[in-house]
């Protein structure tokens, strides 16, 4: 026996990994997906989403993928793993999720490929999007250089490519080692943490989707969530799902505030 079927749930409700069927759609998301593909359907060029770690910005950019519809999208999403690529490697990657095929070895030709593939794709009737997360890693000016001069590429109607960054609030910095590139940001939002009121909202929604009929944190303990996650997602899950552990392993039917204390200082999360 585990804690799902102590509290009579079908899966795990707190679970850090991505999974679109149990995305909140909180205000500010809502927001911010709004805001983003005003800026991809208008063809601005460049939008920024910022935040800090652990406040879903990962989540909300897998989740404008899936919005952004094939009948009108050619989209893709690129996730920077290390800060060490160079300008060259990441316009072959954007040049191979645009699907141009055969990518050659010089600079020149690949970008007459790309922009040919980009005319291809805006005669369609598509848009063409590329979404970086972890954009913050890409801190080099020739980088910004590269995505400068890829959005030079426009027709009457707008830019050929859009690009969508996920990042840090240092993102912010290395934008600045190309001030033209930064001044061509058309779309900024930075996602903050929860408040109380959305981080109980939020967790009584995890806990529906995986199957909850019942509150099983008291009012108190919902509010000490917040106060120790200080509103961050990544955080209440990890708070709550070692909680629910906590309160499977001394048989309790509901998780009170010493439990959530009593994880948070395992955690070292400072009160």
């Amino acid at each position: 026996m585990d804690y799902l079927e102590h509290y009579g749930l079908k899966e795990q409700p707190f679970t850090n990994s991505i999974d679109n069927r149990f995305y909140f759609n909180s205000a500010q998301h809502s927001e911010a997906l709004l805001r983003l593909k005003y800026a991809v359907n208008t063809m601005k060029g460049l939008a920024v989403l910022l935040g800090d770690i652990g406040t879903g910005k990962t989540t909300l950019a897998r989740r404008m993928l899936d919005e952004l519809n094939d009948t009108e999208y050619e989209s893709a999403l690129l996730v920077i793993i290390h800060s060490s690529i160079t300008a060259e490697w990441l316009l072959k990657k954007i040049a191979m999720q645009l699907g141009v095929e055969e990518i050659p070895e010089d600079k020149v030709n690949l970008l007459s490929k790309v922009y040919h593939r980009l005319i291809e794709i805006n005669e369609s009737g598509k848009k063409a999007v590329v979404l970086i997360d972890e954009a913050q890693m890409l801190n080099s000016r020739e980088i910004m250089e590269e995505f400068r001069g890829l959005l030079n590429l426009e027709v009457p109607g707008g830019k050929l490519v859009s690009f969508v960054f996920f990042g840090l609030p240092e993102l912010d910095d290395v934008l600045s080692l190309d001030e033209p590139l930064k001044q061509r940001v058309a779309v900024k939002y930075r996602l903050k943490s929860f408040t109380p009121e959305a981080t109980q909202d939020y967790i009584k929604h995890r806990l529906h989707i995986a199957g909850s009929n019942g509150d099983f944190f008291t009012k108190e303990a919902l509010l000490s969530i917040h106060h120790y996650s200080k509103g961050i997602p990544r955080l209440i899950n990890t708070i709550c799902d070692n909680s629910l552990l906590e309160g499977f392993l001394t048989k309790r039917s509901h998780v009170d505030k010493d439990i959530i204390e009593e994880v948070a200082a395992d955690f070292g999360l400072n009160p």
